[in-house]
């Protein structure tokens, strides 16, 4: 559904506010056909819905869906993976996130359901999960005497 990385900018724009083709395709530089092509499979996936706010002459605007929305998490994480990699090539990050009443830097983190607290990277496994096939299982269930 987000594959590319037009659809991740578009994501990313539509999160940050904008919600208008012509504002979608200045921000991200993205060719106009390539943008209404990627804004029909983001519908057609429910992650963005269209929305006229004009009649005469028609306009519309476009706007995350819940779905969409919840894609934040993806898009932290991807923001942090690119300023520890200096992604982006500017050698500093473009972009921080913050918590808005102390400004004191934020880092995406798994948390244990029940307590609340975050786990270290070093305690994190995969099982397989209740829709697994054969194929999940065998890859996440070491044999025995492999390590991982």
């Amino acid at each position: 559904m987000i594959g590319d990385r037009w659809a991740l900018l578009v994501i990313r724009d539509l999160w940050l506010g904008l919600s208008r083709y012509d504002d979608l395709r200045a921000s991200t530089g993205i060719p106009a056909a390539t943008l209404a092509s990627r804004l029909r499979h983001l519908g057609a996936s429910g992650i963005v819905e269209r929305v006229r706010y004009q009649e005469r002459p028609p306009r519309d605007a476009y706007r995350l869906t819940r779905m969409g929305r919840d894609l934040w998490k993806v898009s932290v994480a991807l923001r942090e993976w690119g300023d520890r990699w200096d992604a982006s090539g500017f050698g500093t990050p473009t972009v921080e996130t913050v918590d808005r009443e102390t400004g004191r830097p934020l880092v995406l983190a798994l948390v244990d359901a029940e307590t609340g607290q975050a786990v270290p990277a070093d305690r994190v496994m995969l099982k397989p999960g209740p829709g697994a096939d054969d194929s999940i299982r065998r890859l996440l269930m070491p044999s025995e005497g492999a390590s991982r």
